[in-house]
């Protein structure tokens, strides 16, 4: 797997759109596992996954999308990446 960084490391402390990114690495760098909320720009939900504890995932969505975290928020690090297989 081959990430290039296209934005500075930010947290989930406010609902962002990620520099309006359409590919996001997240990681959860809290004791236990987290949820994580995709809502459209008018904040209507689109889904929501559960990052586990020291766990990465790749995230695809829309650029205006938003992404928030449930609870503890400055846990959830994130940043706009290029990926490739």
């Amino acid at each position: 797997m081959l990430i290039k960084l296209l934005a500075p490391q930010t947290d989930l402390t406010t609902a962002n759109n990620v520099s309006n990114a359409t590919v996001v690495r997240l990681f959860n760098s809290y004791t236990s596992p987290l949820v994580v909320t995709r809502t459209d720009s008018s904040d209507s939900a689109i889904g929501s996954i559960t990052v586990n504890t020291k766990e990465s995932i790749i995230l695809e969505k829309d650029p205006t999308d938003k992404l928030s975290a449930a609870s503890n928020e400055a846990f959830i690090k994130v940043v706009k990446i290029a990926y490739a297989n």
